[in-house]
């Protein structure tokens, strides 16, 4: 036996990943491969047909073709569903496409389907704490294409695509642009002065760091067997619990490296002045229940399964991030020995 054949039959299967570019699916990639998988990725803008990169296979196609998907897929026992619309537009025309081109793709294969979650299935009549089977009425238009994608899952899981949907709260990481830390609380690339707050205090919020999301669903599909055939599960994360933890965590790391910001509160009255005119920034608005009462997700169920959920200590995390964006000088400033 060759040691290519070797190492292929000691590893754990082959997964395609759908949405590698992006923040959530790339950390996937990345903790499936270092986990032993065998990882594919598709993505529109390659410039050959396949190539190797990072311990990855990249293919050259687009969610939207299922011929693409299909090419990918092929052999896969896993496909990672984890793609959004480029720029996060089109929403209403392109999500509801691309799970179907997955469902039918994954049926074919008899892959397993694994999708990323989010709180913006639940309205706040499911709120303060969200467990799996809590009512799902969203208050947004992205919230009720999550909601339909999901059921979308759920009908093909009772024909024998087996489902897992890992659901947790608001994203960030060292990797991720499209989320609240970065686009609210921080500004990418240069130095962090204003930390801008989006919840009032006393309000709690749910936070995920995203390379414990992927390390989850790691742990997870390595019990993929022992599940139901549409399987959901709340990841804990980092729980906020008066609102000012994830701002007092960012000065705490920012002052570590001889930066001093103050926290504001997020401008509001600003979004609502331009959501009239920028789709974008009336998104942002139709969240903002999700910052006026306290939300929690439930990990019972989680922890049953894994024992433990992953959890990187919030100041690592934050730091990470940090540099990730660019928001932290090059070196810490070492704190003072005193004599």
């Amino acid at each position: 036996m060759s040691m290519a054949t070797m190492i292929q039959a000691q590893r754990p299967g082959t997964a395609l990943v759908l949405g590698a570019t992006g923040g959530v699916g790339g950390e996937t990639a990345r903790q499936l491969r270092d986990a032993g998988w065998g990882v594919r990725a598709l993505a529109r803008g390659l410039a050959t047909e396949t190539a190797q990169q990072a311990g990855m296979t990249w293919l050259r196609g687009d969610a939207m073709n299922r011929q693409d998907v299909a090419r990918a897929a092929m052999g896969c026992e896993v496909i990672v569903h984890a793609v959004n619309p480029p720029g996060y537009r089109r929403w209403g025309e392109l999500v509801l496409p691309m799970i179907d081109n997955t469902i039918s793709v994954a049926q074919a294969q008899g892959a397993t389907i694994v999708l990323p979650g989010t709180i913006y299935n639940y309205g706040s009549d499911a709120f303060p704490v969200l467990k799996e089977t809590s009512p799902q009425h969203p208050q947004t238009r992205k919230g009720a294409i999550r909601v339909e994608l999901e059921h979308r899952l759920q009908v093909a899981s009772g024909r024998g695509v087996r489902v897992i949907v890992l659901r947790a709260g608001d994203f960030f990481g060292p990797r991720a642009g499209n989320n609240w830390f970065s686009q609210g609380l921080v500004k990418p690339g240069r130095p962090v002065t204003v930390v801008q707050a989006p919840g009032a205090r006393g309000v709690g919020h749910q936070w995920s760091y995203l390379p414990d999301v992927a390390r989850t669903l790691v742990q997870v599909l390595a019990r993929r067997d022992t599940l139901a055939p549409f399987a959901a599960f709340h990841m804990a994360g980092h729980w906020d619990a008066d609102g000012t933890q994830m701002s007092a965590a960012i000065v705490r790391v920012a002052g570590r490296h001889g930066v001093r910001p103050r926290v504001r509160a997020f401008p509001w009255w600003l979004l609502r002045l331009a959501a009239p005119f920028v789709p974008t920034l009336r998104e942002l608005m139709e969240m903002r229940y999700l910052w006026r009462q306290p939300l929690r997700m439930d990990n019972a169920r989680l922890v049953e399964l894994l024992g433990a959920e992953p959890l990187t200590p919030l100041d690592e995390a934050v730091e990470a991030t940090l540099r990730g964006l660019g928001c932290l000088p090059e070196s810490p400033v070492r704190a003072k020995v005193l004599a």
